[in-house]
């Protein structure tokens, strides 16, 4: 009998599941498979070394978002799955987040298999590519790779991409195709080529590789990715081929918004929200200061200094005029939106980026109602999703 196939996604694992794309991901994932009748999968990123980016992370306090981010006592280059998740972390966590569940292990993979478990219990299952019941068996193969020479494949698509002006996350002709971990400690270290690996230690795939490592340990049908992500997949193209294994249909992560209570936003107004253009969401219906204000040049009687310094005031009181009617605008939007459409713009952009890319997972992982209302509208089409809060 054939494995069911799998819908797969995943991300670095994040203190606090950050960010809560992550969960956008999953839930796709998880909506895709229900649709087809395949299996979801979270391919937990845990042999990734990106501590910076795992540790970093925001709270809120009196209101506000803070930045946080979180120590852990490791060496450089330990994957996260094996970064100590300890008592101090977790006080750290729960000022930050507020009451959250014990991690299933000391360790940040704990944490966040614990804080995931609304997810697993809607059907998605966590894969961790580092438990060695699944990872030993494919060593002898990811050392077969490593005699293919990928690396000049990944190069030359390096190279044909970079020709098309096509966008290269990373580059392949200078980040290292292999890794050597350590399954005793989670030391991850580059693998120059033509390196011997250290005795006891697993052979990692780099970012460009890891695509080709998924499908040789799950029946990959179809991956949800992101726009990075999608990226650096055409870099391992070539590849498949190469390894005898067939690439997985690319499906595209759709965005998500969690609207604040009583706000009315359709998506076509999102860019215009990020940038405060707020005549572009509702103008005012009258006239506006500016239409009641005209330049008028000096009297060239007038010395030259003071015929300068008439044009400049006339400019300053213009632009105190623009301030003015993008109030005026800022009222309309009120109106149309439902609220203040600056609260609404520093809801759903904090920090001038995206909702989803700055928030942790949590919240929304806390809430089943708001989980499940995203996960119906994850209808496979639609690129981004509104959701109001509940």
């Amino acid at each position: 009998m054939s494995p069911r196939p799998v819908i797969a996604t995943g991300q670095q694992i994040g203190a606090g599941w950050s960010p809560a794309l992550s969960v956008a991901k999953a839930l796709a994932a998880l909506a895709e498979a229900r649709r087809t009748g395949a299996e979801a999968v979270y391919w937990m990123a845990d042999e990734d070394h990106d501590r910076a980016e795992v540790a970093s992370v925001v709270g809120w306090a009196e209101g506000r978002l803070i930045r946080h981010r979180f120590r852990f006592d490791a060496r450089l280059g330990t994957a996260t799955g094996w970064l100590p998740w300890e008592a101090t972390h977790q006080t750290e966590a729960t000022r930050l987040w507020g009451p959250l569940l014990e991690p299933q292990t000391p360790t940040l993979r704990g944490h966040a298999l614990a804080l995931g478990q609304p997810l697993w219990d809607r059907g998605l299952r966590p894969f961790s590519p580092t438990d060695p019941a699944v990872r030993e068996p494919i060593q002898a193969e990811l050392e077969r790779w490593r005699t293919l020479n990928l690396e000049d494949l990944l190069a030359k698509q390096a190279d044909a991409l970079e020709a098309k002006g096509a966008p290269l996350p990373l580059d392949p002709r200078v980040q290292a195709a292999w890794f050597s971990l350590d399954p005793r400690t989670g030391r991850r270290q580059r693998l120059e080529p033509g390196e011997a690996l250290p005795e006891g230690h697993w052979l990692s795939p780099g970012a460009a590789i890891r695509p080709l490592m998924q499908s040789l340990l799950l029946p990959v049908a179809a991956v949800v990715l992101g726009p990075s992500e999608r990226a650096y997949w055409r870099l391992c193209e070539p590849l498949w081929e190469r390894v005898e294994l067939v690439a997985p249909k690319i499906l595209p992560r759709p965005s998500v918004y969690v609207v604040p209570r009583g706000f009315t936003v359709k998506p076509d107004q999102l860019d215009a929200l990020k940038m405060g253009a707020w005549d572009r969401l509702a103008g005012w219906p009258g006239p506006l200061p500016t239409q009641r204000f005209q330049l008028v040049e000096p009297d060239r009687a007038w010395p030259a200094p003071l015929q300068d310094r008439f044009m400049k005031e006339q400019t300053r009181s213009r632009e105190r005029l623009n301030k003015l009617d993008h109030r005026l605008h800022r009222e309309a939007a009120v109106t149309a939106l439902g609220g203040d459409p600056e609260q609404l713009r520093q809801s759903l952009f904090p920090f001038g980026k995206a909702q989803e890319r700055v928030i942790p997972g949590l919240p929304w992982l806390r809430r089943g109602h708001l989980i499940d209302t995203i996960l119906d509208r994850m209808d496979g089409a639609s690129p981004v999703i509104l959701v109001e809060e509940p």
